[in-house]
């Protein structure tokens, strides 16, 4: 019998996972996608909070401060970008400065570090591209951001070394109670099977209310809500150096503007509350009620065309709080809605979930062989041309320039697909081939090519990102 089983490999399924990998114990992480990341995580806008937003008495504002400060750690192991650049909540009218100062009382409660309340003088030497105005500003300096299915990968790649056992295009079917622990039917690959496990962790995030629902009653909700955002061109410019954010309201932290670790802005997202678990569309209304913000924020920004636009959608319970710990089924853990600041808190929620299973019986001890170092791949465009022509001497596929937006190599694609990737969105979010300007209008098909070479496949069996969006047609 297996001793745990998480059920999504989000970010959070991926956290827990690599935490477990420091237990000697036999764990798998079950996921319907090809791939890791590939549901929610995939569209989160990577942003690493300082903490104020969240209520003290909320799990998640308990939770967000100690995930945030682990993230300096984990990105030196990991190897992904952070940048900690510091948000700015701004203040469009002098009636709204009581606001700020509650939320600054709410991060020092927490222990939010460096929180300062900044006059428009002091504002417009730290960001000249806002609008005059924006009369004051919130500042919290440890806030940052990632990529997040970089980070996702990360984590998903170090925890499957680390023994991890990752199970692909695996859906969960249905959920039993059995002597010292559940049965899991599954539908993997297409073909029906069942595994036992003492511990199932529910990490299955818009899904989660369903999952548990297999057990009967699950005692909460999930809704999703969907957020379009926007990718502009590295040529975009006017933008801010910092995260911008408006004052929040009751759904939503609001329309963003988002200078990302790979040199580009994201605006967004909406909070948009549907009824349909898998729309993931984006429309003209989202799109110009984004950028309608952003300008009015920073007016100089020149958004241009944007290069990308996609939706995700968060976990909303209805409890509006994450919602993890055991139930009335013995070895069932639910890590549910998990919605913001669920990527900042993650390590944390990983920490708390291992102290769970720790407190229920799980085995305690440690496997000796684990390595918190995950290998750091060479990335051309992120290296000095000394470092460059050092990393081509020894290795001349590093300069063969595959993606010319991203300048990736095929030494960097090769790599990809050495640390997991099987489809071309996973060359994608693991190399950055395909996000740039062109999204892939140029690359594609060298992509597939070395994709098919070095899993020694048929290219016509490749497929996008899950089974069945095939690219290419065997006639």
């Amino acid at each position: 019998m297996i001793d745990v089983a998480i059920i999504g490999a989000g970010v959070c399924g991926c956290a827990i996972a690599r935490e477990l990998a420091r237990l000697d114990i036999h764990c798998v992480l079950i996921d319907k996608h090809a791939e890791a990341s590939f549901g929610t995580s995939k569209a989160n806008s990577g942003i690493v909070h300082a903490g104020q937003h969240s209520p003290n008495h909320m799990l998640k504002g308990q939770l967000v401060v100690k995930g945030n400060a682990a993230f300096d750690q984990l990105s030196e192991e990991l190897g992904f970008l952070f940048e900690r650049n510091g948000e700015l909540l701004i203040a469009r009218s002098h009636a709204d400065i009581p606001e700020l100062e509650r939320m600054k009382r709410l991060g020092e409660e927490k222990g939010v570090l460096g929180l300062e309340i900044l006059n428009s003088e002091a504002l417009r030497k730290l960001e000249p591209n806002l609008s005059h105005d924006i009369v004051a500003a919130l500042h919290a300096p440890s806030a940052g951001v990632i990529n997040p299915f970089e980070y996702c990968f990360a984590l998903h790649e170090n925890a499957v070394n680390n023994g991890i056992v990752f199970m692909p295009n695996t859906e969960v079917l249905g959920l039993k109670s059995i002597k010292d622990g559940l049965r899991i039917d599954l539908q993997r690959d297409g073909k029906n099977e069942s595994i036992e496990a003492h511990f199932v962790i529910n990490a299955a995030g818009v899904h989660a209310a369903k999952l548990a629902s297999f057990l009967g009653e699950p005692g909460f909700s999930i809704h999703p809500r969907k957020g379009q955002e926007y990718l502009l061109d590295r040529a975009a410019t006017g933008g801010p150096k910092r995260l911008i954010f408006p004052l929040p309201s009751a759904e939503s932290k609001g329309i963003l503007i988002i200078p990302t670790v790979d040199n580009n802005i994201i605006l967004g997202p909406t909070a948009e509350n549907i009824d349909d678990f898998y729309d993931l569309s984006t429309d003209r209304a989202g799109q110009q009620k984004i950028f309608d913000s952003a300008r009015k924020t920073c007016p100089n920004l020149k958004p241009l065309q944007p290069i990308a636009h996609y939706a995700g959608l968060r976990a909303v319970s209805n409890t509006d709080d994450f919602i993890i710990g055991t139930t009335k089924h013995k070895g069932f853990i639910n890590v549910a809605g998990i919605q913001s600041p669920g990527l900042t808190a993650a390590p944390e929620i990983a920490n708390m979930v291992v102290r769970i299973l720790k407190d229920e019986g799980l085995s305690a001890k440690p496997r000796m062989s684990f390595n918190p170092i995950r290998k750091h791949y060479p990335r051309v465009f992120r290296s000095s041309l000394k470092e460059q022509r050092e990393l081509i001497k020894k290795e001349p596929r590093y300069a063969d320039i595959v993606c010319r937006c991203e300048t990736i190599s095929r030494g960097e694609i090769e790599d990809s697909i050495d640390a997991g990737a099987r489809t071309l969105d996973g060359i994608k979010f693991r190399s950055r081939a395909g996000a740039g300007r062109c999204q892939a209008g140029f690359c594609t098909m060298r992509c597939l090519e070395i994709l098919a070479q070095k899993r020694n496949v048929p290219i016509a069996t490749l497929c996008k990102n899950d089974d069945g969006s095939w690219i290419l047609l065997d006639r």
